[in-house]
């Protein structure tokens, strides 16, 4: 019989890739929006907040009566009608926005330079203001304009007045700010702009992070799980647009859609990248609003975007944008339904595992689906008011 050879008790190396495993692959972090709402910079004020749930509110009573039209709409099923109409009034009530981003870019196109500035001063007041009433969304924060337009002064004067402005006005940097950073076309952009930030930082005691849109097939091409990290950890989420991008490969207008099989691709490919790397994922919008005040409008609009919101989810993105009012009631709806669809059997199935018995039904659970449960009940948590 051969010798056994003398092995060591750990590998030469494993210490230091244990460690760059952790740091690259720390996993979830805490909670994450379920939407963004993306509001023009010039329309933005103190006000925006309570004339997004007031609208949202407004539309729910004249064309969502109760549970069984909400049923009806959204294809809820009856038993979850009322909890989830329930939950959708007290969410629109108390907190219509989670996440708000004053746009610089698309939604409010290229302005002379006093214009913008003046733009930027209006929306740091208005921060301010909702920060001191205590209604500023949880996240909040700008979409500055691209450095592939080739102006990036403008785009970082733009976010440094914000910032400065609102410092100015509160003493500090809210929690919760993030800024968006859109068509990035180029690799290098990443860097030069977490330098930016890096910069712009320096003595305001919070550290600032940001999100870069995924809005052309180049970008594909360096998503990679080594991409946080080489941006000393400032990427705190990819937002698909499906708009350029869907123009980017050509597809004619009407397929321009987030459940296209070219989105789908996409979509996967930051999956893929990004898989535990704590980064957050957000599919695009529905550039939509009711073709009128009639009920039948209303509810046509309302089926759409919850079928957008439904195959987003379906494919585990769990955050979209919203673009008017109406949206914030499918959004909601639909993302409420979602959980609480599966929410009492997944608590079923994740206690009879830790208490090693049969959840009954004949299921057979795996550890990464139990893995999975919990993580779909600790989303459920989150999102369910």
């Amino acid at each position: 019989m051969p010798a056994v050879p003398d092995l060591p008790a750990i590998p030469p190396g494993f210490a230091a890739a244990y460690l760059a495993q952790q740091a690259r692959f720390p996993g979830r972090g805490g909670w994450q929006p379920v939407h963004t709402v993306y509001v023009p910079a010039d329309q933005f004020s103190a006000d925006t907040v309570a004339e997004w749930r007031d609208a949202a509110l407004s539309l729910v009573n004249a064309h969502l009566a109760g549970p069984d039209e909400l049923a009806e709409v959204f294809g809820v099923p009856p038993a979850l009608a009322a909890r989830v109409h329930d939950r959708l009034l007290r969410k629109l009530g108390r907190e219509p926005i989670e996440d708000v981003r004053i746009d610089f870019e698309d939604g409010y196109g290229v302005r002379p330079g006093p214009v913008e500035d003046g733009h930027v001063k209006q929306a740091a007041e208005a921060v301010a203001a909702l920060h001191a009433a205590g209604t500023l969304p949880r996240r909040w924060g700008p979409r500055v304009k691209s450095f592939a337009d080739g102006d990036p002064a403008r785009s970082i004067r733009t976010l440094a007045g914000l910032v400065g402005g609102v410092v100015e006005r509160t003493g500090e940097l809210p929690a919760g700010f993030t800024v968006t950073f859109p068509k990035v076309l180029m690799e290098d952009y990443l860097t030069q702009f977490a330098d930016v930030l890096c910069r712009l930082e320096s003595g305001l005691g919070a550290r600032l992070r940001f999100e870069m849109q995924v809005e052309a097939p180049q970008t594909l091409s360096f998503l990679r799980a080594e991409l946080p990290g080489s941006l000393d950890g400032r990427l705190a989420a990819a937002h698909f647009g499906v708009f350029d991008y869907t123009a980017a490969l050509g597809l004619p207008p009407h397929e321009q859609r987030l459940d296209h099989p070219a989105c789908d691709h996409a979509r996967h490919v930051m999956q893929t990248a990004f898989a535990g790397t704590g980064v957050e994922l957000s599919d695009g919008s529905l550039a939509a609003s009711p073709a009128s005040g009639r009920a039948e409008d209303v509810h046509a609009l309302w089926r759409r975007h919850a079928e957008l919101v439904r195959h987003s989810l379906r494919h585990g993105f769990h955050q979209g944008w919203d673009m008017h009012p109406s949206h914030l009631v499918s959004r909601f709806a639909t993302v409420y339904a979602f959980h609480l669809a599966g929410y009492d059997s997944y608590r079923e199935r994740v206690a009879a595992w830790e208490e090693r018995r049969e959840a009954g039904g004949g299921v057979m659970d795996e550890p990464a689906t139990v893995r999975t449960l919990a993580e779909a009940l600790r989303r459920a948590d989150d999102a369910l008011p």
